[in-house]
């Protein structure tokens, strides 16, 4: 079935100065280009700091950046020159939105902060994003997606008892924060249109990996008892979890009353059957080491594959535990037009997930691969109406720097 394109160009009209760094602020600024939106990256001589995670590379550009930074054209403007906030101050009249990542207070220290530009555009939604939001006795603390893992209580919840303290390998708290972002933005725009007024929207990560714990936190603050660490198992039911093959592990979620039953008599195990230990999901969350025992005796009989096929045919909830090799080779992921491709001018033919939200034209909307640093500063000065007599003497004067495919960085 072929969906509509309710999302494809939903922020033409909209235009943003980017001003964000790493991920949080990149990804909420490219998910709004992904929509349509017309995405100025303003970046310093030496580029976003997201520029220099790595590895991996690819021809010697970081894949993490590119992953925040597709849809963007990119200007290198020096923010401490004497030109460096004028430039901003006459790009932000025809601006609808600024994203920055800043910590609290940076970007007022250098004239660009929400107070000079809101009194230059009234209309301006000008979203700061930080570790731990612009006010409160941690608001000057620095931040990054591990150190918010940990702090906001994640990290308490990851692996098994006993276990090291270990963190979601991917920055969760940073594409959870980005996506809140791009979502308060979009939300900010239609009370803006409504009403004829801007604002300053306070995304912090903290805020958003609270948001992203809200069931484990909610269980905590009714019970008062913290959570065990309980690896791949859902604390809240069971059998939610791994269990055990013949080749390796099978994700099984059988908790539901009906799924649970039409297990047991697949299985044909009489314990599983009439052990009061197993009577209902809140007794085998109780005896759940006792239960994952039990069952992997019967599925230990098979491999993943076919348990998937067996279990999948009785409608009970069974998935391999994929990598990313399966993943990427998925028919589902075929199905959903979910990776896109597209040239860079450095990095050469690059792969990744796309926008891959309720529709099925992704590759629809790769309109720049990620940005050099400075890449398109002279058209995108000449855009906001500077004159290339004005262009010129900016770049000569080194307010402001222009990439060329012939000199990297240049």
């Amino acid at each position: 079935m072929t969906t509509n394109s309710l999302l494809t160009n939903a922020l033409a009209d909209v235009t943003v100065l980017d001003f964000a760094q790493v991920g949080a602020g990149p990804l909420a600024a490219m998910v709004l280009a992904d929509m349509g939106a017309r995405v100025i990256k303003i970046e310093s001589f030496a580029g976003d700091i997201g520029r220099k995670l790595g590895p991996p590379w690819q021809e010697g550009e970081s894949v993490n950046a590119m992953a925040f930074n597709r849809n963007k054209r990119s200007i290198a403007l020096d923010l401490k020159h004497q030109a460096g906030a004028s430039i901003v101050h006459r790009m932000v009249r025809s601006a609808d939105v600024v994203v920055e990542s800043f910590r609290p207070g940076v970007m007022d220290r250098l004239g660009v902060g929400y107070a000079a530009l809101a009194a230059l555009q009234p209309r301006l939604i000008y979203c700061g994003i930080s570790a731990y939001g612009q006010s409160g006795p941690w608001r000057d603390k620095p931040g990054v997606d591990g150190a918010l893992q940990a702090i906001s209580g994640l990290m308490s919840q990851l692996g098994s008892e006993g276990d090291r303290p270990s963190k979601v390998q991917i920055p969760a708290v940073d594409v959870t924060t980005g996506f809140l972002g791009a979502l308060a933005i979009s939300n900010a725009l239609h009370t803006r249109n409504r009403e004829g007024r801007g604002g300053f929207l306070d995304v912090s990560m903290y805020n958003a990996s609270l948001m992203l714990q809200a069931s484990g936190i909610a269980s905590y603050l009714a019970s008062e008892e913290l959570p065990p660490r309980t690896g791949s198992a859902a604390p809240y039911s069971a059998p939610n979890e791994a269990v055990p093959t013949a080749d390796g592990w099978i994700m099984l979620a059988a908790y539901h009353d009906d799924r649970w039953k039409a297990l047991v008599g697949l299985l044909e195990d009489p314990v599983l059957a009439s052990d009061p230990r197993f009577a209902n999901s809140p007794t085998r969350v109780a005896n759940r080491e006792a239960m994952v025992e039990q069952l992997a005796r019967t599925f230990r009989g098979r491999s993943t594959s076919a348990w998937q096929a067996i279990l999948e045919a009785h409608d009970i909830i069974a998935t391999p535990i994929t990598q990313y090799d399966d993943v990427t080779a998925s028919p589902q992921v075929a199905h959903n037009r979910a990776l896109v491709e597209f040239d860079h001018p450095v990095a050469g033919r690059v792969r990744q997930v796309g926008f891959a939200l309720g529709d099925d034209r992704t590759a629809e909307r790769i309109h720049y691969p990620p940005p050099m640093i400075g890449e398109h500063t002279r058209e995108v000065l000449e855009e906001f109406v500077f004159t290339g007599a004005e262009v010129a003497g900016l770049l000569e004067a080194r307010a402001v720097r222009q990439w060329n495919n012939v000199e990297r960085g240049s």
